[in-house]
């Protein structure tokens, strides 16, 4: 292992780690030192609008982690399924012989008004975005326990997990169940100095593009909701890299003493 940067000799677990801000993070803490478990389920949801990451996104994240200085143990798995992303960390783990950072950063969108949201959609939504960041983190907690060299584990929450955003009643239910799953875990796992924090960013361009779905419900309702959406920065979108910047800080020891926060990236959207 590299014994270069803030991650010299330490291994980061990434869910949905094919694209978007899994991919920068995974680059991020591999340009830090860092060896990765890439973990992306690869597949089409059926509540979505947008295509879905492939083998071949996981497969470039992988090259860009290596070109990064990296080792990468990269699996297909579905943090729905509870053994299957158990062996996948195990893979890894047994490689890399450690775990130290678990950023539970897989989720899904779709935009849609509350009560337009069919049973299907919301349990998809509920299983991927909220059920699979439990999954992700009831997988790493007992290595990070057992290893006892304390941790660090970022959950990606949303602008939405802070504030109602319109549209998207299902995806904020999860965003807002994640921070109350990251602030008990916080909690219990405290004694371990195991840190557990959530992070909110605002639009990110990445492959899970809403206009499709957000588009024609923004022009419908502009009159009224469009103001909820508003930044008191003059910016719009973060890049995925903003994202990982963050991310990594949070897991460094420049944030040793911070647990159980919800750090926005929101261009100060949530303070509106």
């Amino acid at each position: 292992m590299s014994g270069n940067g803030r991650f010299g000799g330490k291994v980061a677990f990434i869910t949905g780690a094919a694209r978007g801000q899994g991919r920068a993070e995974a680059v991020k803490f591999a340009s830090e030192g860092a060896n990765i478990i890439a973990v992306d389920v690869c597949a089409e949801f059926d509540s979505t609008s947008y295509p879905g990451a492939t083998r071949a996104d996981l497969d470039e994240t992988v090259r860009l982690v290596e070109a990064a200085g990296g080792k990468v143990v990269a699996t297909v798995a579905d943090t729905r399924d509870f053994d299957g992303l158990t062996a996948a960390l195990k893979a890894g783990t047994d490689v890399f012989g450690r775990l130290d950072v678990v950023v539970a950063n897989a989720g899904i969108c779709s935009g849609r008004m509350s009560w337009e949201v069919s049973a299907a959609d919301w349990q998809e939504m509920i299983d991927v975005n909220l059920t699979g960041t439990f999954n992700t983190a009831k997988a790493a907690i007992p290595y990070l326990i057992e290893q006892g060299e304390g941790g660090a584990m970022v959950f990606t929450s949303s602008e939405s997990g802070l504030k109602g955003t319109p549209f998207t009643a299902h995806y904020g239910a999860t965003k807002f169940g994640i921070v109350g799953l990251a602030k008990t875990m916080a909690n219990e796992l405290g004694e371990h100095k195991i840190r557990v924090n959530t992070v909110h960013p605002a639009g990110v361009r990445t492959g899970m593009d809403m206009s499709a779905d957000m588009g024609p419900l923004l022009e419908k309702h502009a009159s009224t909701l469009a103001p909820i959406f508003m930044n008191s920065l003059p910016y719009e979108i973060l890049e995925p890299e903003d994202v990982a910047d963050v991310v990594v800080w949070m897991c460094s020891d420049e944030a040793k003493y911070m647990t159980g926060v919800r750090l926005p990236i929101d261009f100060g959207n949530s303070n509106r």
